[in-house]
Order: C-alpha cells, then sequence, then structure tokens
C-alpha cells in the first residue's frame, strides 16, 4: 500500500538497480530510488532546463555493470574520473548521462529505450504490474546474439580448439617437470 501510494501521488523518478557485491561489508544488490515531488521539468538545477515528466518513471538495470576489484568487491568504472559527470563510455557515465537524457537537460544526448539496460514507464504500466518497481521488469533482457553456426560445425570447433588447449597443457607440463628435475625435484 505505501509503493503503491508513493507511486500513484508521482513521487518516483528513477529507479536504478546496481549490481552486487559494490559494497565491503555485504554482497547484496541494491536499488536506488530517485524521488521528487516536481516533475515539471521547470526547477531543475543550474538552469540545465528539462522536459515534463509527469506520470512517467526511468527504470535502469545496471546489474551487468562493473569489473571485480577483488574476489568479493566489485567497482563501476568512472569511479575514479576527474571529470563531472564521468564520461559516457563509463559504467557511471552511461547511467548519468542515461539520466540526464531521460529529464531532458539541455546539453544531454536524446534520451532512448535500450532494452536490458533502461526503459521510461508510464504509470498505467506501473498499475498494470500492481505497483511493482524492479527494472527487469520493465527493462527486458538485452538482445542476444543469434548463433547461425550449425551444431554439427561448432562442435567440430569446438572439439578441436580443446585438442589444442590439451596439447598446449601437455607441453606446458613436460616442460615443468623438465625445470623441476633439473633443480632436482622430480614429480
Amino acid at each position: 500500500d505505501i509503493r503503491k501510494s508513493i507511486i500513484e501521488a508521482d513521487l518516483v523518478d528513477c529507479i536504478i538497480a546496481m549490481p552486487a557485491q559494490l559494497f565491503l561489508t555485504t554482497g547484496i544488490p541494491v536499488c536506488l530510488w530517485f524521488v521528487t515531488r516536481d516533475k515539471s521539468g521547470r526547477n531543475l538545477a543550474q538552469g540545465r532546463g528539462g522536459r515534463n515528466r509527469s506520470g512517467e518513471t526511468l527504470f535502469i538495470d545496471a546489474r551487468g555493470m562493473g569489473q571485480m576489484e577483488t574476489r568479493t568487491l566489485r567497482y563501476l568504472t568512472g569511479r575514479d574520473s576527474s571529470l563531472t559527470p564521468p564520461p559516457r563510455e563509463t559504467d557511471i557515465g552511461r547511467i548519468v548521462s542515461t539520466y540526464h537524457a531521460w529529464r531532458g537537460e539541455s546539453g544531454a544526448d536524446e534520451y532512448a529505450d535500450v532494452k536490458g539496460f533502461c526503459k521510461a514507464t508510464a504509470l498505467k504500466d506501473l498499475r498494470k504490474y500492481n505497483y511493482i518497481l524492479t527494472p527487469g521488469t520493465y527493462v527486458g533482457s538485452a538482445a542476444r546474439k543469434i548463433d547461425n553456426e550449425p551444431f554439427e560445425d561448432k562442435m567440430e570447433r569446438l572439439v578441436g580448439e580443446l585438442s589444442d588447449q590439451v596439447a598446449a597443457s601437455d607441453m606446458l607440463t613436460a616442460e615443468i617437470r623438465k625445470r623441476l628435475g633439473a633443480l632436482g625435484y622430480d614429480l
């Protein structure tokens, strides 16, 4: 009921699903909620202007972003950038530029929904999905590459690659045994 009331009051501006393992103390993923009382676009800071976003919420699914820094800690690229916002080629830059474009800020790119990453969703669709605020529900999955390689050809190619890798492994094992033997440590 609380979530329904917040959505019906048109307070939710954007929801971003972040990847797991961003924090040292927990490995669970989090969602960032951006809320606002004014989606008119008139009062955006620094005179950047904007478009009227009333009745609309942006969903960004960033769960697939980031790189592992350690075995248990992930980071988003762009965190060390001296630019604000970070360049669009970075994870943080992509999220920020998508949000600014959707808000219609001057100087921002043109916004477009990207399957598997972002989608602007109307209030009627939120109602249809029973007020669920999980980005994956709305953005869908990224388009997968179509594999046109016939199964028999693919298996022949993969078995050939595996054979080459096994041969290389055998050569490395023999070289390691030889060097250890030269040091007096036979395997």
